[in-house]
């Protein structure tokens, strides 16, 4: 279908870049090292990070894995997370969502040295791009890791559908743009990068009544929630862009979005699959960040 907004072709792109500063780097003697923290079984963290440990591999930087069971308590996570701080051989620390809920997340989260929080989950890089002091990141076309050096890195999740929808030609500017989901780690940042953008922006959640009258307005509906076919062919408007940022796994192992695929991408003009759409393009983000703290470093 030609109204696939598919993310393969642009994440390899970013990893093909990534690959020629790892290699430039190792060339002058640091190998560029990625943390990878998983607590328990959650099915949708243990595919993340085989798809983070292929991208790893892909590219040459090493991965560093750190695997926790349920009962883990936070003291072990924090000082886990603190040795990670002072190991020179990590330039970066992805923590696999969710944690147990007994474990206080953010506190996890903001125990990341900036510098090493890739993800760009922690309160200083997200409260720095709220005030609007890193939000050059998103203009910046040039593989420059000293914009992100004192001013942290952006979400990954929320950075790569910018991205993607740059990649396809997406006018963002002037466009009302509706986020249904409130996370830190994708609804928020990502209502404040399209605001940044110019868009007219409606943020949605659980509480919002009557959800599909305002999916009808959406020039771009973007959707983060987990909920299997949440949004159907009767809530969208024809020629609506669609980023289906949801990962949900089926009881027979099946991977899908938020979106029912069939019936919504007959109306939309573009839409991204799940998988194969954001996913790609947030492990490369990952894995770009990542590189660009080795450098910075240096």
């Amino acid at each position: 279908m030609s109204n696939i907004m598919e993310g393969k072709r642009l994440a390899e792109n970013i990893k093909s870049n990534v690959k020629q500063k790892v290699e430039m780097l190792g060339n002058i003697g640091i190998d560029v090292g990625l943390a990878l923290m998983l607590v328990g079984d959650n099915l949708s963290s243990k595919q993340y990070l085989s798809a983070t440990l292929k991208a790893c591999k892909a590219t040459g930087i090493k991965p560093y894995e750190y695997r926790f069971p349920e009962s883990v308590s936070m003291n072990e996570l924090l000082n886990c997370v603190h040795a990670i701080n002072n190991d020179e051989r990590i330039h970066g620390l992805l923590v696999f969502f969710p944690l147990p809920k007994r474990i206080n997340s953010r506190k996890i989260v903001n125990s990341i040295l900036p510098e090493k929080d890739v993800d760009g989950l922690g309160s200083i890089p997200i409260g720095k791009f709220a005030a609007e002091e890193s939000t050059l990141q998103l203009y910046s076309k040039q593989y420059d890791p000293s914009i992100t050096q004192h001013l942290g890195f952006l979400p990954c999740t929320p950075f790569g559908v910018i991205r993607l929808l740059d990649y396809y030609d997406v006018e963002i500017k002037g466009k009302h743009a509706v986020v249904i989901g409130k996370s830190l780690a994708v609804g928020k940042p990502l209502s404040l990068m399209l605001l940044t953008k110019e868009a007219t922006v409606t943020v949605c959640h659980r509480e919002t009544k009557n959800l599909a009258e305002i999916t009808r307005q959406a020039d771009i509906l973007c959707v983060a929630v987990g909920k299997p076919n949440l949004i159907t062919d009767d809530m969208v408007k024809d020629g609506v862009i669609v980023v289906d940022i949801g990962i949900n796994v089926l009881e027979n192992g099946r991977v899908v979005g938020d979106v029912d695929f069939d019936s919504v991408s007959k109306k939309a003009s573009l839409i991204t699959p799940v998988p194969g759409g954001v996913g790609p393009v947030t492990i490369a983000m990952l894995l770009e960040n990542t590189v660009k703290s080795a450098k910075a470093r240096i």
